[in-house]
């Protein structure tokens, strides 16, 4: 399996473009007073939308979706789960492809 960072700023929303699997992937990331949410674009088309973002838990739950893994965040002090402060610090965002 391989295991990919994404690189994220500590700021409350932002949207980046990454290149996974030989396809492009737009991460949209925000924070509501709920939570750390995420939408995934691949290749123009929206696939998931409004995913809660937790410690450890994938983000996608679908093969079907043809992204050929999972986004996975990891509290890299703890258990918590992600807030905006502490992306691209304590809380890292990792792709963990499956077709390698």
């Amino acid at each position: 399996m391989n295991v990919v960072q994404i690189p994220l700023a500590a700021t409350a929303s932002q949207t980046l473009n990454v290149v996974l699997n030989q396809q492009l992937v737009r991460l949209d990331v925000y924070q509501r007073s709920t939570g750390l949410y995420m939408n995934v674009w691949l290749n123009d088309v929206q696939v998931v939308a409004g995913a809660i973002c937790q410690n450890l838990n994938p983000v996608v739950h679908a093969d079907y979706l043809g992204i050929g893994g999972d986004f996975v965040f990891v509290d890299t002090q703890g258990s918590d789960d992600p807030t905006y402060d502490g992306l691209g610090g304590r809380y890292v965002l990792t792709f963990m492809a499956t077709g390698t």
